[in-house]
C-alpha cells in the first residue's frame, strides 16, 4: 500500500505517520530524508539540489520528483509499500509523480488528509513546548507538563519555537493553502482521498484512520 499523508502544520502528520508505519509495516519517508540522503551521498540530483539551496532558491520540481522516484526505487526493504510525508507540495509535483509511476508498483494508492480547522491548529502550534534537553514535546492546552516549564521525562527546560506564534502560523498556512489544497482537490476528483477529522483527540482519530486505510 502506497500512501501520501498530507495536512497543514500542526495537523498530526508526524504523530500518526509513526503509528501507520508500525501498524501496516510501511517505509515512512519524508522529503527531508530524501534530500539529506542525496546530498550526503553526493548523487548528481543531490548536488543539483544543494546548489539551489545554497543560493537560497527553491529546488525545481523536476529535481525533486526524480529524487523521490529514485529513492523509492532503491529502497532495499520494500516492506508493504511506503508512507510519504511532505510530498507532493504542488499540483505540478503530483501530476509529474503520477506520470513517472503510472502502471508501476510505486504508484500512489491512497491520500490521507489530516483535516484540522484554523483555530485548532493555532491552539496546537502556539501551545507547543519542547524540552531543550531530550526533545520531548508538550502542549500547554492538551498535554501540559506536571510542572510548568519543566520536562516530566528529564527535568529539562521547556521552550517555545520562535515561529510558533499566530503571525508566523498564518504565513505558513497561507502558503500551504495556496500550494497544497489544489493537490487535495486533484486527488479528490480521482476518489483517492480519505479526509480524517484530525481535530479530535488521538484516541478518537486513530480508529478512524485505521479504518480508512483498511478500506482502501
Amino acid at each position: 500500500m502506497n500512501i501520501f499523508i498530507m495536512g497543514a502544520p500542526g495537523s498530526g502528520k508526524g504523530t500518526f505517520s509513526t503509528k501507520i508505519k508500525e501498524e501496516f509495516n510501511l517505509n515512512h519517508i519524508s522529503t527531508g530524508d530524501i534530500f539529506r540522503a542525496n546530498i550526503a551521498g553526493g548523487t548528481e540530483l543531490g548536488l543539483q539540489a544543494k546548489a539551489y539551496s545554497e543560493k537560497g532558491l527553491l529546488v525545481p520540481d523536476e529535481i525533486t520528483n526524480k529524487m523521490v522516484k529514485d529513492y523509492l526505487n532503491t529502497l532495499e526493504d520494500k516492506k508493504n509499500g511506503y508512507l510519504l510525508d511532505g510530498y507532493p507540495r504542488t499540483l505540478a509535483q503530483a501530476k509529474a509523480f503520477e506520470e513517472m509511476t503510472e502502471g508501476t508498483d510505486l504508484a500512489v494508492e491512497k491520500i490521507v488528509y489530516m483535516d484540522v480547522p484554523f483555530d485548532e491548529l493555532t491552539r496546537r502550534i502556539t501551545g507547543r513546548r519542547t524540552c531543550k534537553k531530550c526533545g520531548e514535546i508538550y502542549n500547554i492546552y492538551s498535554k501540559p507538563s506536571k510542572v510548568e516549564g519543566v520536562c516530566d521525562v528529564c527535568g529539562g527546560e521547556l521552550t517555545q519555537r520562535k515561529d510558533d506564534n499566530e503571525e508566523s502560523l498564518k504565513v505558513r498556512l497561507d502558503e500551504y493553502a495556496k500550494n497544497t489544497e489544489p493537490v487535495i482537490a486533484y486527488y479528490e476528483e480521482k476518489n483517492m482521498v480519505s479526509r480524517i477529522d484530525a481535530s479530535k483527540s488521538m484516541e478518537e482519530i486513530w480508529p478512524d484512520l485505521k479504518e480508512a486505510l483498511k478500506n482502501k
